[in-house]
Formats: C-alpha cells, sequence, structure tokens
C-alpha cells in the first residue's frame, strides 16, 4: 500500500491539478492518506504563486517539508514533489539550486504528464529502497478525491485569454487552452460514480470555455454533455467573466433548470469605470449591466463576486461609487481583496500607488457593508425548509455536521450546521433552517 501525504495550496484549480496527478499513483496499489509526512512513501506539494501572500506560503510548505524529511533517517525519507504555480512563476532553473532536496519538480506548462513524470519518479524511487513496484495502467480521467463524498470541483480549462493589468495568471499558467467536452463527460462521470453529488466548474474563465478548440464551441455545448448525467444533483458554475454573461447565454441556463443552481460567481472587481478600465478588464462599461442582466432572467438568484480595493489611482469617490454599488446590488456573497502589486504586471509600475494601511482600510470598509448584508440575506432564511448537502462530520460536536444549501459554494461561502435524522456525509438532506448568523446557517432535519 502506497502512503501519501500531499498538501494543495491555493485555488480549486489547484486542488483538481493535484487529484489527477495523484491518481495515476494507483498504478502502485491502493493508496493511503497519511496525516504525517514522516509516514509517507510520496510527499506531493501543489503550491501557488499568484500573489506574494500565496508565494511564502508555499516556500513556508516547501522548506518545513524539508527540514521534517531532513530529520529523518536515510532509509525512512520519502521522495518530494513540488508542483505548482510557484515553479510556473519563477521556473525550475532559478528554484531547482536553492531546493537541491526536491526530487521532482512539476512545471505548470506541462500539466498533462504531471501523472506521468511523478509515476516514473516514484517507481525509480521505491526500485532503488528495494520496493520494486508492479504497476498496473491507470483509468482514464479518474482523480484521487481529497473532498470528501458530497462535492468535486470540475476544472474545464486552464490558462487565460485575458490580460487583466493586475494578474499573473497568464504568465505563469499561459493562454486558454480548453479540455475536451468527451474528456470532461469522462471525467464527470467518474466522480459521479464516487458518490459525488455536487459538481463545481471552474476555470479562469468559464465563459471562454471551448473558444480555442477547432472547430469552436461554448459552454452550453459542455453543459449539454454534463446536465444529464446520472446522479447529477447540482451543477455549480464559478467565475463567469461579465463580458462573457451574454443574454443568450441565460436564457440556456434557464431552460435548462435544474440540477443547475442559479448561483453565478461573477468577478466584477470594481464598480467604478474608470478603475476598471485602468485594470484592463474585458468588461470595462458598467457591471451593473452584468447584475440587472442576470437578474432579469433569475430574480431570485444568488450573485457572488469579488473585488479590489485600493488599485492603484482609485480615489475617494470610487470607493464610494464602489460602497453604493454593494449596497444597491446586495451579494449574497462577497471577497474584497486588499490589491497587492505584483511584480511583473503593468498595474505594479503604475502611478499613484495607495499606502497598505489606506488599502487595508478600505476593504475592511467595504466587508462591513458586506457583513449587514450578509446577516440581513442570511436571516430572511430562517423558518424556511432548504436541501441541504452534506459536506462532513463536525470536527468537535458530535452529531453535528457542516453542509450548504444551493446558495452556499464549497470553501468559498458560509456554511449550514445541520444535525437529525438521514444526515451523514455525502447525504442531501431536507432541514428547517432554524438560526442565521452574518455568514451561516443551522439547520434541523425531522
Amino acid at each position: 500500500m502506497l502512503k501519501l501525504y500531499s498538501i494543495s495550496l491555493g485555488c480549486p484549480k489547484n486542488r483538481v491539478d493535484t487529484e489527477r496527478a495523484l491518481a495515476e499513483l494507483s498504478v502502485f496499489g491502493p493508496i493511503r492518506p497519511v496525516d504525517a509526512l514522516e509516514h509517507a512513501d510520496c510527499v506531493f506539494i501543489n503550491t501557488c504563486g499568484f500573489i506574494a501572500p500565496a508565494i511564502q506560503e508555499s516556500v513556508r510548505a516547501v522548506v518545513d517539508a524539508i527540514d521534517r524529511i531532513q530529520a529523518l533517517p536515510a532509509k525512512k525519507r520519502p521522495l518530494l514533489a513540488v508542483a505548482g504555480c510557484l515553479i510556473g512563476r519563477y521556473g525550475i532553473e532559478a528554484l531547482a539550486p536553492d531546493l537541491p532536496e526536491v526530487d521532482l519538480f512539476l512545471h505548470t506548462r506541462c500539466l498533462d504528464a504531471w501523472g506521468r513524470s511523478l509515476r516514473e519518479a516514484l517507481a525509480q524511487f521505491l526500485t532503488c529502497r528495494g520496493q520494486v513496484p508492479a504497476p498496473v495502467p491507470p483509468q482514464a480521467g479518474a482523480r484521487l478525491l481529497s473532498t470528501g463524498p458530497s462535492y468535486a470541483w470540475l476544472k474545464i480549462s486552464d490558462g487565460c485569454r485575458h490580460a487583466c493589468a493586475f494578474c499573473t495568471i497568464p504568465s505563469i499558467r499561459g493562454p486558454l487552452v480548453s479540455t475536451s467536452a468527451a474528456a470532461l463527460k469522462q471525467e464527470a462521470s467518474l466522480l459521479l460514480e464516487q458518490g459525488v453529488k455536487e459538481l463545481a466548474l471552474v476555470a479562469q474563465d468559464l465563459t471562454a470555455w471551448g473558444s480555442d478548440l477547432k472547430p469552436k464551441q461554448n459552454l452550453p455545448a459542455l453543459l449539454d454533455q454534463l446536465l444529464s448525467l446520472p446522479g447529477l444533483m447540482r451543477l455549480r458554475l464559478m467565475y463567469l467573466y461579465p463580458s462573457g454573461l451574454s443574454r443568450e447565454l441565460l436564457a440556456y441556463l434557464q431552460a435548462a433548470g435544474p440540477p443547475f443552481v442559479p448561483y453565478f460567481d461573477v468577478p466584477l472587481q470594481h464598480a467604478a469605470a474608470s478603475v476598471l478600465k485602468r485594470m484592463g478588464r474585458p468588461f470595462a462599461g458598467n457591471p451593473r449591466e452584468a447584475v440587472d442582466r442576470i437578474r432579469d432572467v433569475f430574480p431570485n438568484a444568488a450573485l457572488r463576486t469579488s473585488l479590489i480595493a485600493g488599485f492603484p489611482g482609485e480615489r475617494p469617490e470610487d470607493v464610494d461609487e464602489l460602497a453604493r454599488f454593494i449596497q444597491d446590488t446586495r451579494f449574497h456573497h462577497l471577497g474584497v481583496f486588499a490589491y497587492q502589486a505584483e511584480e511583473g504586471t503593468p498595474a505594479a509600475s503604475l502611478p499613484d500607488q495607495i499606502p497598505e494601511a489606506e488599502k487595508e482600510r478600505r476593504r475592511d470598509l467595504l466587508m462591513a457593508l458586506q457583513a449587514e448584508i450578509s446577516a440581513e440575506i442570511l436571516e430572511d432564511y430562517a423558518g424556511t425548509r432548504q436541501q441541504v448537502l452534506v459536506d462532513a462530520a463536525h470536527p468537535e460536536w458530535p452529531g453535528l455536521h457542516v453542509g450548504r444549501t444551493w446558495f452556499q459554494a464549497p470553501e468559498s461561502d458560509g456554511i449550514t450546521y445541520v444535525s437529525g435524522p438521514g444526515v451523514a456525509p455525502g447525504a442531501m438532506v431536507e432541514a428547517d433552517i432554524t438560526e442565521s448568523s452574518t455568514y451561516d446557517l443551522v439547520g434541523l432535519t425531522d
């Protein structure tokens, strides 16, 4: 049995990359995840390199793993593989001399080869330790799930076709590369066969899927393949660029109905046209148009967005406009991030950079507004009956579980605490919502 210790940092797209690569290790037989790397045969760290805090977290994780591995007897040391956006951003040539203890680096530009490279390196490593593996062919499209029995992420493309002034993704991940509909259908089917109830589609821009394929395709063509899959109870679309949310796409989603859930994650980034223009956003006009377009078709849609506070040149009146936009729109979920000047991006060299303390103040102001809105929205659900998809048992309170309603995305939004008959990880239950707080709900089954 292969003992595996893995860390996946950053976004859900990274987690999918991790699960796809690690599934290839099933050629060595059953895989047993372990909680401590000291007990592992293989340590796999998928890094994030998007912004400075993520880079620092990734470096700490790698250095900590090296220190712990070096403290082990030589015959007990696992293979150490480091993958992901840290390598994509800085390159193997720059990192390897400073991290000679790493056995295998995996670059983001070679995603399709991660599993094979890891498999070959581990086979050689185990052979040198006298553990001659007897490999069997891996199953195409398989994933080593790390999200439990209720949901899974489905990454439909990699890279990005946009050139936002603040973003490092195109330089790390490259241009848009869409995964074929056939491959995604096979992967989704395998996930559902494992008991997964909800698929959350992720990409840098879901609405761009298929535009690079020959012949070109669009998101509805992919959804046609997924919506009717047996066992699928929820299909959630994460990261829909406002410029791609056409009336035609919205009409398609309205006609599709369940298991699609009317939850729209639309990264608007700001509300002031002048700031959006400096950001180089593909939708640099009035973001209210995108919101109105959605609500014209889905009046009761749950909206989520991310915003950046303190972008270079952002004026006090721009912050006021953004605050009014938040109050008027009443997002179910909202994340506000203080702008990070990332080396190599056009925005880092813009004039009128804003002091860190002021960026943090603006972010806190906007998040305080959203806290009030979120509490009011969730209060309206108290006394209603909702379907809750149960994710996991609560780690501290026996009998209590954590789950999500249709308007709560995994790992992004608040949760619903639920207890009562029939509540178990992976179950979809009907629950009476008995309490609400700023970001979470409490439910009870009959």
